[in-house]
């Protein structure tokens, strides 16, 4: 592909001279100077150790929703926290969850990637997609990621743009349309996953405080989340044609070559071994489909569910894509002669190691940081108080329930974990709820919008070192501001227009999910 000509009076953002190209370019430039990732992180956690000193000896007269203990900020910089810190950072680091997702998940995407067998299946993708619905397409398929639990981060980011530069287009505009729709809509999806029963579960036991025999099904925002995908494939069409590509034009790709994806035609050997690579692809899905049928099978739950977050099959995700993907690539190697003996397999492990050392490093990092937060308390803080300043403003319904979606959008800015977030502030919001007429189920879906909408624009989410990575391969300059820039108007357009489907939703009574309601009792 020909590279993007670069418009010196347009870097680094580009896309023309209106009002919102300029905002966006003056964010970008502005998170650009920021530290390298890796030094932000450490900068962010020592202003957590002065915060925590500063702030330890403070009443801010808040009870914690799940002990009734009062909330207090711990001091980080004590010689006890100190102590703490130092004899658990490397557990902090290996036991931190991206890591081992990233890393074993890339051994087999590595291998086939290198082997020639993700260039040709993206070539047969190209050639039956039509070019208007490469996005759309894209869209679609990082939403139906989030049944693999985080695989699209590891999986359909980077192929957003392998598959935007393979069609001619800018890449960054393939790994901003991916990440939209894996984390931006992480909450909008028609297929049920780990998901739904884990927030059901916060969301019952805060109703139970109220109502001692309320019951949920953990299909009850189902319907809603299956609408809400036609939503955001439509929203992110339009912004990545719209206006994310527009303002992508006078952004240079500058890539290493040796690092740059290369789309090249097959030959006839190459589709014979793409044949027998998807076959025996195939084949491996089908012995996992059959392994999953029965009510005894190994993989799943002592209850027998397989989508429950203790099921075995959802603890091997990542392995099963591990499998699913060096298979394939090691059979499509021999046969396109790409492999030769088994030290190219390890060969091209270590290859796709390398490429990752960079986020090695950011991780360590972000590890540290996100643990030091956690444990000083000012996340708990921060939502409590949140919570019932909400609580006190006695507004209306539906403008108190798009303050919710903005109070949540606001706090997941800081504490990144779904299951983490809700379980603090379900006691609050569901109990709150209940007592002006809102249902618990109503109560989740405003949350799970809040939720998915700002997480592509807070780098304290632990991916988001990673997404600079995937930019960093085609355009070397990618820094926070860029990728900040880039996805804000993802973020907004999504909290604004998903927001009001809400409302309209509740307000046209369309059933939420399974068994699911709008008031209470």
């Amino acid at each position: 592909m020909a590279e993007a000509q670069t418009d010196p009076g347009n870097q680094p953002g580009g896309g023309g001279n209106g009002w919102v190209n300029r905002a966006l370019n003056f964010i970008e430039v502005v998170g650009n100077r920021l530290p390298d990732p890796a030094v932000l992180f450490l900068i962010l956690m020592v202003v957590v150790w002065v915060l925590s000193w500063l702030l330890s000896g403070v009443d801010f007269q808040a009870l914690h929703p799940a002990t009734g203990e009062s909330i207090r900020v711990t001091n980080l910089l004590s010689g006890s926290e100190m102590a703490r810190f130092l004899s658990g950072m490397v557990t902090t680091f290996t036991s931190f969850a991206p890591l081992g997702v990233v890393l074993v998940a890339m051994l087999g995407v590595g291998v086939a990637e290198q082997s020639g067998f993700i260039n040709a299946v993206l070539k047969k993708l190209l050639a039956v997609t039509p070019q208007m619905l490469l996005t759309p397409m894209l869209i679609l398929v990082a939403i139906v990621s989030h049944t693999a639990v985080d695989a699209g981060y590891v999986l359909v980011i980077p192929l957003g743009g392998v598959i935007f530069y393979a069609a001619g287009r800018h890449p960054l505009a393939g790994i901003a349309a991916a990440f939209a729709g894996v984390s931006g809509g992480f909450s909008a999806n028609f297929v049920p996953s780990a998901i739904d029963p884990l927030l059901q579960g916060f969301t019952q036991s805060a109703a139970q405080i109220v109502d001692p025999q309320m019951q949920l099904n953990p299909l009850n925002n189902w319907f809603f989340t299956s609408a809400s995908s036609v939503v955001i494939v439509l929203l992110g069409w339009w912004l990545t044609d719209k206006v994310i590509e527009p303002r992508l034009e006078g952004v240079a790709i500058d890539g290493n070559d040796e690092e740059m994806p290369e789309i090249r035609d097959l030959g006839g050997r190459e589709r014979k071994a793409l044949y027998l690579s998807l076959a025996v692809m195939v084949a491996g899905i089908a012995g996992l489909v059959a392994w999953l049928i029965p009510g005894a099978s190994a993989l799943r739950d002592a209850q027998g569910q397989l989508a429950s977050f203790d099921a075995p099959v959802m603890r091997s995700i990542v392995p099963l894509i591990f499998l699913l993907f060096i298979l394939p690539g090691v059979v499509f190697g021999y046969a396109a002669g790409t492999f030769k003996k088994s030290k190219d397999v390890i060969d091209a492990m270590s290859r796709t190691m390398s490429s990752m050392a960079y986020y090695i490093v950011m991780a360590f990092f972000c590890a540290l940081f996100i643990a030091e937060f956690a444990q000083s308390g000012l996340g708990t803080l921060l939502s409590v108080k949140g919570g019932n300043a909400l609580a006190a403003m006695d507004l209306p319904g539906p403008v108190t329930l798009i303050g919710i979606i903005l109070l949540v959008g606001f706090v997941n800015l800081f504490v990144g974990s779904a299951s983490a977030k809700w379980g603090l502030l379900a006691p609050i919001f569901v109990p709150m709820l209940m007592q002006i007429g809102f249902s618990p189920d109503l109560t989740q879906a405003a949350y799970r919008v809040g939720d998915s909408s700002t997480n592509i624009i807070t780098p304290l989410m632990p991916y988001f070192p990673l997404v600079v990575v995937y930019c960093q391969r085609y355009v070397k300059g990618t820094g926070i501001g860029t990728l900040v820039s880039m996805m804000l108007p993802y973020s907004v357009v999504f909290l604004v227009c998903w927001s009001l489907f809400l409302v309209a939703y509740w307000s046209l009574g369309i059933p939420l999910g399974l068994q699911a309601s709008y008031t209470y009792p």
